[in-house]
């Protein structure tokens, strides 16, 4: 991950991130990440923005392509608590599982939008793609919660 920029509220503040790709056959991710009290929003898609613009990267995306919200388990319950599809295509449902597991690492409501094209979902190198945006979220909530002094596991 490269670039970031960050608002300026308190309780509500915007970070952009650049993914690299891990193979150079597949594009670069954008992330932007909206945290609200006690939830996330996250965007993420492919961008031909550079590093330094990644910020751009969502105002050409598009939020309803795949869209899904989870909520963690309620304390002292294992497993994936409730979660739903807000929006989705008949070629991907990628948020939903994603979402999932984000709120049960994270232990906070994560509304997910998956922006990738189906026709990258459809390859071999797709699952590349969408691993590589899990971990490029993972790290990027990881970072957020020891920037605002929260416990993540």
């Amino acid at each position: 991950m490269a670039a970031s920029s960050k608002g300026s509220s308190s309780l509500i503040s915007v970070t952009s991130k650049y993914v690299a790709p891990s193979d150079p056959s597949l594009p670069a991710l954008a992330l932007q990440i909206t945290s609200l009290v006690g939830s996330y929003m996250i965007w993420v898609g492919v961008t031909n923005q550079p590093p330094e613009s990644v910020q751009n990267a969502a105002l050409s995306g598009m939020l309803c392509k795949d869209w899904a919200c989870a909520m963690p388990a309620p304390p002292g319950h294992a497993g994936f608590g409730p979660a739903t599809s807000l929006f989705r295509s008949s070629s991907s449902d990628v948020s939903f599982s994603m979402a999932q597991r984000l709120a049960r690492r994270f232990h906070r409501q994560i509304f997910l939008s998956v922006d990738v094209p189906a026709t990258l979902l459809s390859t071999p190198r797709g699952s590349n793609l969408l691993f590589d945006a899990e971990k490029g979220i993972v790290a990027a909530l990881s970072s957020l919660g020891d920037e605002h002094g929260q416990e993540v596991s």
